[in-house]
């Protein structure tokens, strides 16, 4: 049995979504495990993790209106409202959405379907600095 953990720092640039495939990809691959799990957290409450469509952005641009109409930012049904009108519409977005997922490894790689991406989905309208844990464990070789 094998474990890794690894942290990545993602800069984002306000609301909307980055594509972290590759990079939880690099840390499986320097892991040693060949088959196990990948475990992504995000250490935030206002971003989340998102397995989504990678091919066509326009699912993603879809989600983002969905969110947008269901959770508007400056909604008067909310009170917690300290850091500006999208502060309590970005936890809301969270907690409908994901701060971890975990995925299967494979022959040392990521197991995704064809049409599938990772990403951090930034809540906020500003950017930030958002910080996630990996952990890869399983089988070696």
């Amino acid at each position: 049995m094998r474990g890794h953990r690894d942290r990545i720092v993602i800069d984002t640039q306000g609301r909307g979504t980055t594509d972290l495939t590759q990079q939880v990809q690099s840390v499986v691959g320097h892991s040693g495990v060949a088959t196990g799990l990948c475990h992504v957290f995000c250490l935030h409450t206002s971003a989340s993790l998102i397995l989504c469509e990678n091919a066509d952005p326009s699912v993603r641009e879809d989600l983002e209106r969905f969110l947008a109409d269901a959770v508007p930012d400056g909604s008067p049904l909310f009170k917690h409202m300290s850091e500006g009108p999208d502060d309590m519409p970005a936890h809301v977005r969270s907690i409908l959405t994901s701060s971890s997922v975990t995925l299967p490894v494979e022959h040392g790689r990521l197991l995704l379907g064809t049409w599938q991406g990772l990403y951090l989905y930034e809540h906020r309208v500003g950017s930030h600095r958002r910080r996630l844990i990996l952990t890869v464990t399983g089988l070696d070789d």
